[in-house]
């Protein structure tokens, strides 16, 4: 499924790999952020960190009408606060979809799949 915007020259078709390579950078840059996670961690069988290449294992976007919601499945540092590093995710999730693909997330749900320590 991909997101449709329509402008007065015609449509425009943004797939969902290109908002998942979106997602996962504006996640992964965050401070206590290690990386992204699988959201079906025992079918893929990964434990390890997600490369840009497979963000959108990382990533689920659901839309219905013009209402966009997105899942981010991450891995945080070990003595980071959770609550403060997955706020500042959904804030830099929100803000990059608006300003780089135009696109309005009503909702974004950050998982935390794991902690990870540094030096692992």
């Amino acid at each position: 499924m991909a997101v449709k915007i329509k402008t007065q020259h015609g449509m425009i078709d943004i797939t969902n790999d290109v908002i998942a390579t979106v997602v996962g950078g504006a996640a992964t840059d965050n401070y206590g952020v290690v990386g992204m996670a699988s959201k079906n961690q025992l079918r893929d069988n990964f434990n390890e960190i997600l490369g840009r290449d497979n963000y959108s294992r990382g990533v689920v976007v659901r839309q219905e009408n013009n209402d966009i919601s997105v899942d981010v499945y991450i891995i945080v540092s070990y003595g980071t606060k959770i609550s403060e590093v997955s706020r500042n995710v959904q804030s830099k999730v929100k803000y990059n979809l608006q300003n780089m693909l135009g696109v309005t997330a009503n909702s974004v749900n950050v998982i935390v799949q794991g902690v990870r320590v540094l030096g692992d």
